[in-house]
């Protein structure tokens, strides 16, 4: 009896030893009306199934169905399906940024050189975590950056994804270990709550998005660096404190760097004062399809959510096979408008703008607090 169970934990310890060496093994957990996947290349989210209106499970998320064609994309489109993006997500203004009177310069890996997107030339997104822990709802990563891309100092981060009934949770918790240093991650997952069920050649324009404390958003410039400007919403393309499709004015929405046509910016949440900056008592977004019913809405601890409509998307990347919905064989691409990202973090680039008063959200080191991205994402049938 004990020879038989050392073998059986021996050869599920083999197993796991042989998948931790494999960086696009998928993992999956699953609860109560959902299901999710990932693989340990960027800690990503490559799967989520929530049942829609007909009680029928669907993949809300873009992404591939071999884990090896993460790192083809990573080599061509580079689209950050799914990952985490750091050390310090969205954009760096040249690069370059001071803390306690100490310049650091990070690749500029955009827009010729002029600034940071996600990291530097190879962010998190392109990091192979480590699976530290792993059950039937709960997975956790861990990374250990030691001044990796020029970052100031050594962080080390855990991101635990659990799942209960009909949510998803990400937790996100970075310590500084030697020196002070910036530290904003971020999901940056492409949502599809169609779930591409409309078949080819469709786009989610006619989702409805409520996002009641997102008066503001960070002004960009023409290769979308913040300017240090705080712009309102009222009156644009861009006013979603009310309910409404998440295309109505897109024709018109030029907020989004040089030639640039549909949403890419940063709403800042203004949560009332009945709650406080990083409350997560509120939903602070919610998105809903009218195709397959699914609503999902967004509670987080982060103070901006920056919001792409997938503009740059052109119909050359076939969605999974779990999204093909076409007639007659006929496949579908992830076409312009066809998905959204909403990346929770704090606001863009806050380290290069003191006087917003960001830095106690985004500079931390060995004597700070860990730097801490709570989310839950929970799904429903739209009344």
């Amino acid at each position: 009896m004990l020879a038989s169970t050392l073998f059986l934990l021996a050869s599920a310890l083999g197993v796991f030893a042989q998948n931790q060496a494999d960086p696009f093994h998928k993992y999956t957990i699953s609860a109560e009306g959902i299901n999710a996947s990932f693989i340990a290349y960027g800690a990503r989210l490559t799967n989520l199934y929530v049942n829609d209106k007909n009680g029928k499970p669907q993949d809300v998320v873009l992404g591939y169905d071999d884990g090896h064609q993460y790192l083809e994309d990573t080599l061509t489109n580079h689209t950050y399906f799914g990952p985490i993006v750091g050390r310090y997500a969205n954009r760096i203004k040249n690069g370059t940024f001071t803390v306690d009177g100490v310049t650091s310069h990070i690749p500029e890996n955009e827009h010729q050189g002029q600034d940071t997107l996600h990291g530097g030339n190879v962010g998190y997104d392109q990091r192979n975590f480590t699976v530290v822990s792993h059950n039937m709802s709960t997975i956790t990563f861990s990374f250990l950056d030691q001044e990796l891309e020029g970052f100031p100092g050594s962080i080390i981060t855990y991101a635990t994804y659990t799942v209960s009934p009909n949510r998803w949770t990400s937790r996100l918790v970075s310590m500084a270990l030697d020196a002070p240093t910036p530290i904003m991650l971020a999901n940056h997952v492409y949502w599809n709550l169609d779930a591409f069920t409309t078949g080819p050649g469709k786009n989610i324009l006619n989702n409805t998005l409520h996002m009641p404390y997102s008066d503001r958003i960070i002004g960009v410039d023409s290769i979308e660096v913040p300017t240090g400007a705080l712009e309102i919403v009222n009156g644009t393309g861009l006013d979603f404190t009310t309910p409404k499709p998440l295309g109505y004015n897109i024709t018109n929405d030029h907020q989004c760097g040089f030639n640039c046509t549909g949403i890419d910016n940063a709403f800042i949440l203004d949560r009332p004062r009945s709650s406080a900056p990083e409350a997560t008592d509120l939903v602070v977004l919610s998105l809903s399809s009218p195709a397959t019913g699914i609503q999902m809405d967004i509670r987080t601890n982060q103070q901006s959510i920056q919001i792409y409509s997938c503009n740059g998307q052109n119909g050359t990347i076939p969605v999974k096979a779990s999204q093909q919905h076409g007639s007659n064989g006929e496949k579908t691409y992830v076409e312009r408008y066809g998905c959204v990202v909403f990346e929770t973090q704090q606001w863009i680039d806050g380290i290069n703008y003191p006087e917003w008063g960001q830095d106690q959200y985004q500079i931390y080191g060995p004597d700070t607090e860990p730097a801490v991205v709570y989310a839950t994402y929970d799904f429903s049938i739209a009344q």
